[in-house]
């Protein structure tokens, strides 16, 4: 964010930057003045015409303020938590005296909707500052202390990870680490800590950090929204941005983190458009960009505890009591890992066993012996990039088969990887360690105690749906959607049509995705299931105004 022209300081078109100012509110700006502060929530983007803005990391318990950037005339000041509500972690603070452009939220949004090439710069702009933000002094605003052996530590830093926050992590199992936790006051028994702004919270969790940096979602928030999508693996984020895109005013909660079942695959080898592959990660991050480009307002964590037809609404109700209103919901809360029914499993989440190969996971085990269980497409590409990193990998597989549930290219790949030993018609049956996994029992094709560092576990899941007491579902939890749906009562008698595509049981709840009965467990058929579910979605609100 120097002054020499780069993709986080573009140089802007006089045509450009003429456009731009429509969209703000001059003032004039004196040496010290703030233009917005550090935990300031949606704080307005700042167009600079003339002066210069000190971009700074305020002064924290341990160090003293820093200029993270010194930005001049034809520029502006602000990055991607401008888009998400996420509350400003730096302060700007005028340096020259000059004139200067307030764009609030509303304006903003109505720029990137009405001038395409003003989109595609800012969206580039934000992007890459929070990509710069993300190493370097500015980090230091959020701190995540804890263990990679504890669960709780583990939950935070993926939830940080996931949305792209700017933060530090510190590895309490580093000696160093624990040198400085008794100079600074630290204690063990406080792990996973988080310091915000120099606010140290114990045992942080990530619906704490959400609050803190106003990413939650609360009573005062109210929302009443055209569009509710539960869910923002795939279908979710599909849904989200097409809904939006077309004018919907959109909400999409989840109950840990935008990504869902897909964020945890390393390596999406035949999604369309990607023939060099695509991460997990990757997707959901661009797919997370494109949603807060068109508006939606994304909620994390935040958990949906019962739904409620209403005289006028849908009626949301979350986890901690708070509700959201709807003209209509899709509902695509995917579906949660099956895990094997063997002793010390609960106590080894989260300190060797876990159900995803992301870039975390793969650093945590980077040249160990790990296991990976399960025979289908996950499982594959996991133990291919487990093996990339130097680990010894062992794909133990239940059937005798390894091809009957795994594409063919994955199977030839993995045959022929010499870093990888296919154990099929075998299971684990036996965990040991102390603090952490050290070893497995196999037991099957091959039988014994083998060294494990890591446990990968990718044998299904089953759907999320519990909390849906009110919408049809089948003997295994899936939701009924379209023709499917069986008992049709008076609310459809009185709409006079019958459930459109997508539409569960009750009118104007969809469902999409693996969580509905029928879909195909595959990435591109979830994108393509929540766009279509918007379709129906138009449909029936159309029809409720007819008939209001």
């Amino acid at each position: 964010m120097g002054a020499e022209s780069t993709r986080s300081t573009p140089e802007l078109t006089d045509a450009q930057w003429d456009r731009m100012r429509r969209y703000g509110v001059p003032v004039e700006a004196q040496p010290g003045d703030v233009l917005f502060q550090s935990g300031e929530a949606w704080y307005d983007l700042i167009l600079v015409e003339s002066g210069a803005v000190d971009v700074v990391r305020e002064p924290l318990a341990w160090v003293g303020e820093t200029i993270i950037a010194t930005l001049g005339p034809r520029s502006f000041v602000g990055e991607l938590g401008l888009l998400n509500g996420q509350r400003a972690f730096l302060t700007a603070r005028v340096a020259e005296p000059g004139r200067m452009l307030r764009v609030d939220h509303e304006a903003l949004q109505r720029m990137m909707a009405e001038d395409d090439e003003l989109c595609d710069l800012m969206l580039r702009t934000l992007w890459a500052r929070r990509e710069e933000l993300r190493s370097g002094p500015a980090a230091w605003t959020l701190k995540l202390i804890g263990s990679s052996r504890s669960r709780e530590a583990m939950a935070l830093r993926r939830y940080a990870e996931r949305l792209g926050l700017v933060h530090t992590w510190v590895d309490a199992d580093d000696p160093a680490t624990a040198e400085a936790f008794a100079v600074h006051g630290y204690a063990i028994d406080d792990l996973p800590i988080a310091i915000v702004q120099g606010e140290r919270v114990p045992h942080a969790t990530p619906g704490q950090l959400a609050e803190m940096l106003g990413l939650a979602y609360t009573a005062e928030d109210d929302l009443a929204v055209d569009l509710a999508v539960v869910g923002a693996g795939p279908a979710g984020l599909a849904a989200a941005i097409y809904g939006a895109s077309e004018g919907l005013r959109t909400v999409l909660l989840d109950a840990v983190a935008p990504g869902g079942q897909s964020a945890s695959t390393s390596r999406i080898e035949n999604y369309l458009g990607f023939p060099f592959g695509v991460s997990g990660d990757a997707l959901t991050a661009q797919a997370s960009l494109q949603a807060f480009k068109f508006g939606v307002r994304v909620v994390a964590p935040c958990e949906a505890g019962r739904l409620d037809p209403t005289p006028d609404a849908l009626q949301l109700t979350l986890a901690d009591g708070v509700t959201v209103r709807a003209r209509a919901v899709v509902v695509t809360t995917g579906v949660a890992y099956r895990s094997l029914p063997l002793d010390r499993w609960k106590e080894f989440e989260g300190a060797g066993i876990y159900y995803a190969a992301t870039a975390l996971e793969l650093r945590q085990a980077a040249g160990a012996e790990v296991v990976v269980v399960g025979g289908a497409n996950s499982a594959g590409q996991a133990a291919l990039a487990l093996a990339s990193t130097g680990c010894r990998v062992r794909l133990v597989v239940r059937s005798n088969e390894l091809g009957s549930q795994m594409s063919s290219y994955l199977v030839d790949r993995l045959v022929e990887d010499s870093r990888i030993d296919v154990h099929t018609g075998t299971q684990v049956v036996g965990l040991h360690g102390d603090d952490e996994l050290d070893r497995v029992t196999l037991s099957g094709g091959v039988d014994g105690t083998v060294p494990c560092s890591a446990l990968f576990c990718f044998i299904g899941a089953e759907p999320a749906t519990d909390w849906l007491t009110g919408v049809e579902r089948d003997e295994h939890g899936f939701v009924h959607t379209g023709a499917d749906v069986i008992g049709l009562g008076d609310a459809w008698r009185e709409l006079g049509r019958m459930p459109l595509p997508f539409e569960t049981s009750i009118p104007r709840v969809f469902a999409a995705g693996d969580v509905r009965r029928g879909s195909m467990k595959r990435v591109a058929a979830a994108v393509g299931e929540g766009s279509s579910a918007v379709a129906s979605v138009h449909r029936a609100l159309a029809a409720a105004e007819v008939f209001a």
